[in-house]
């Protein structure tokens, strides 16, 4: 067995990603999509993006429908993951291999090497998605090869709807049953282990959790009450606003019908949820609760420092020190988050894009959220076949960047990564 350096690691990683979406393009292509949509509907699969090109998804042959929704279940924990847990001459370099595509982020351990908390995480990611299929046939038993597929989508966080309508056909059963998973979609499946074995107390003592489910309360008791306000009926707004909460942190995009009345607040709350994501080593994208809540603390400190120089502070998440170089190495992922989205923005603006509708594009494709309504009905109904092929391309950059976390992206890009030392 050879042990990958992150160098080494990182050129893997790249080639997986470039190469197995070119693979998973195939079979749309023998649908009849042009090179550039087939492309575009496989990156947003294994991404976990959700955004489609194909306006009539139940008009799909089976085969092709369950394929849509395979390559989402696969991207779901990684593609990286995936191999690993396959081919065992890979694992004994594991560790680099996850560093290399999710940068920044510490998992939890399950097993004292990486190799072990594949295949646990694996095991949870498997038993999660039966789960959600059986829940969802017990709602819908006339449609068992839809409910297959909606779990697919729903585990992964991936978010491609079996019909256009979204969840119009569904009752209101099927939707709490996707609530339900969709947050828990959003939990770090590592923590999810633990739950599964009984291990209820170790939720409780993550405070990353306890800040992801504050975070759902708060949000969607805020959307109630705006859309109560804004003239719909209060149930009618509780159900929509725990569904669309759900979807949005969780970045897995499904939507539905929306309140008659968007109101503004609504807007930002989604907004926020969008760049702020689920819990880190989840599947869900975005910047990651983990990350935003070490930033605030060393911020706290900061402000700290200003009053108190003379006292030495740390931060600690969970009673565990976190490192000042992975400190830093959030500082530089927000940023250059952030100016992905900008330039996103910017370049899909040259597409005739409107710079509202840029912004909200660009930052829900790098989220790996895709259609989900942002403003009023954008990204809901909005058609991405409409959209030009650069708008297209454009938008695989983002979701490949968000996927990877910028980290991966940019080190094969650099000229000075392939120079030789």
């Amino acid at each position: 067995m050879r042990q990958f350096i992150l160098r080494e690691s990182y050129r893997f990683t790249a080639a997986l990603w470039l190469l197995v979406p070119l693979v998973g393009a195939v079979p749309f292509l023998f649908y009849g999509l042009g090179f550039t949509d087939a492309l575009f509907e496989s990156v947003s699969g294994f991404t976990t993006t959700g955004s489609t090109v194909i306006s009539a998804p139940e008009a799909l042959p089976a085969w092709l429908r369950l394929w849509r929704s395979l390559t989402q279940w696969l991207g779901g924990l990684g593609l990286v993951l995936f191999i690993v847990a396959f081919f065992p001459s890979l694992r004994t370099g594991s560790s680099q291999l996850y560093a290399a595509e999710f940068s920044g982020t510490q998992q939890r351990k399950l097993h004292p090497h990486m190799s072990g908390n594949v295949g646990r995480m694996w095991i949870v990611y498997t038993l999660m998605t039966i789960l959600c299929a059986a829940a969802l046939f017990a709602c819908e038993p006339d449609d068992p090869f839809g409910c297959v597929c909606l779990a697919l989508s729903t585990v992964s966080t991936g978010g491609f709807m079996p019909s256009a309508g979204g969840m119009a056909g569904y009752g209101e059963n099927t939707m709490a049953v996707l609530t339900f998973f969709m947050f828990l979609s959003g939990v770090n499946v590592a923590l999810l282990y633990n739950v599964f074995f009984f291990h209820w107390r170790r939720l409780r003592r993550s405070s990353e959790f306890v800040v992801y489910a504050l975070v759902f309360a708060v949000a969607s008791s805020v959307c109630t009450v705006a859309f109560a306000a804004s003239g719909s009926p209060w149930m009618d707004s509780l159900r929509f606003s725990l569904f669309h909460i759900a979807s949005t942190v969780s970045t897995c995009g499904f939507y539905t019908a929306t309140p008659p009345q968007w109101p503004f607040v609504a807007s930002v709350v989604t907004f926020i949820l969008i760049l702020s994501g689920a819990m880190a080593g989840s599947t869900g994208g975005g910047l990651k609760l983990r990350r935003l809540m070490t930033l605030s603390l060393y911020l706290r400190n900061y402000f700290s420092r200003m009053l108190h120089p003379s006292v030495v502070y740390t931060i600690k998440i969970d009673h565990k020190v976190v490192p000042a170089d992975y400190v830093n190495m959030i500082f530089g992922f927000v940023f250059l988050y952030i100016l992905f989205i900008i330039g996103g923005a910017f370049a899909l603006t040259l597409t005739d894009i409107g710079i509202a509708d840029a912004f909200c594009l660009a930052a829900a494709n790098i989220s790996n959220l895709g259609p989900t309504p942002i403003v009023g009905t954008l990204g809901a109904g909005l058609n991405y076949t409409l959209l030009s092929p650069v708008a297209k391309w454009v938008l695989m950059v983002l979701m490949l960047a968000g996927r990877l976390e910028i980290f991966a992206l940019l080190a094969i890009v650099s000229p000075s990564y392939w120079r030789s030392r």
